[in-house]
């Protein structure tokens, strides 16, 4: 068993579509970012070829390349899944906390880890996603970003352990 952490951070801009996790979660404002900005997926991406020492998202989709410009960020992940696969490995679960005042997490919450768990390849029960709000301090509180920090535990096999 091995773990790796994720961290992943993104100011909020007017208009567009927000994507947490591969789920729209507001349409009236987005996340800015070389990709489509979906910050949990970035996190989770991070957490995931961490565990298994494989680099980051930066090494695997540089934002010097134009080719990930507006790039799917559920792709970056089911591509990171796919390098960790090669070494090996298999997600055993992963753990989100969304920090923003909003958008509330929870009416979104079992949509964000189906969707997360079928780019990991495991149950969607192994898949764990919060929101917290920062009580109104510093950037997050005033609502100029979100930041999200993902932990991912994986292990040699195939089998996921997930139920």
């Amino acid at each position: 068993m091995r773990a790796g952490v994720g961290y992943d951070s993104h100011r909020v801009a007017a208009g567009g579509r927000m994507l947490l996790g591969g789920i729209e979660v507001a349409r009236h404002v987005h996340l800015e970012g070389h990709s489509d900005g979906d910050a949990v997926a970035h996190a989770v991406t991070d957490a995931v070829l961490g565990a298994a020492g494989s680099g980051d998202i930066g090494s695997m989709f540089p934002d010097t390349d134009p080719a990930n410009a507006g790039r799917d960020s559920m792709e970056m992940l089911r591509s990171a899944v796919d390098t960790i696969a090669e070494r090996g490995f298999t997600v055993v679960n992963i753990d989100v906390t969304v920090i923003a005042e909003s958008p509330k997490i929870a009416p979104f919450r079992d949509a964000i880890c189906e969707s997360l768990a079928a780019s990991l390849r495991t149950s969607p029960t192994a898949v764990s996603v919060k929101g917290k709000t920062n009580e109104g301090m510093g950037w997050i509180g005033r609502g100029e970003g979100l930041a999200c920090i993902a932990v991912a535990m994986i292990r040699t096999g195939t089998d996921s352990g997930a139920e």
